[in-house]
């Protein structure tokens, strides 16, 4: 199965109920309510190789673009890789835009299949898959961009996790 990330807006009224009991994060990440996942949105194993397009780094990286899938602050207990982190809408707002900046273009410089396999950014399959690896990351932008695009127009936050 693999390391997978999840991402699911968040209305300001489930933030505060998540800040107020954070063991209940995993209520959010593990729902099979149908509403609960309308928007929310699964990665796959593109999320490391995402995050490497967006900062040039395996960890951290610059904020905005470093908040998109491994940035914000840690709540509740460990979703599998870690706790979950929440993105505030305020936050959700700048990431957004500066995904909107990117072209394909743009990701596709940033692309570099051996330093990325150098420094183990998950799933390691970037020399060998090449040019399809490098699609399937952009695909994947493609989606991270609409939901972070959505998530600002409604003024959510994001809760982020790897499991």
């Amino acid at each position: 199965m693999g390391m997978r990330a999840g991402l699911a807006p968040l209305s300001a009224a489930q933030l505060d109920a998540l800040r107020a009991d954070p063991d209940a994060v995993g209520k959010v990440v593990y729902s099979n309510d149908e509403q609960d996942r309308e928007h929310a949105i699964d990665l796959d194993k593109a999320w490391h190789g995402i995050h490497w397009l967006l900062t040039g780094e395996g960890w951290g990286g610059e904020p905005p673009l470093s908040l998109a899938i491994l940035g914000g602050t840690d709540i509740g207990p460990d979703q599998g890789y870690g706790p979950a982190r929440f993105v505030t809408p305020q936050q959700v707002g700048a990431v957004a835009v500066a995904l909107a900046a990117l072209t394909d273009e743009d990701l596709a410089r940033r692309y570099d299949a051996k330093t990325m396999d150098e420094r183990h950014i998950y799933p390691t399959v970037w020399e060998r898959d090449g040019a399809e690896a490098l699609g399937y990351l952009i695909h994947h932008v493609h989606v991270l961009a609409r939901f972070y695009a959505k998530a600002a127009q409604r003024g959510d936050a994001v809760l982020q996790w790897i499991s």
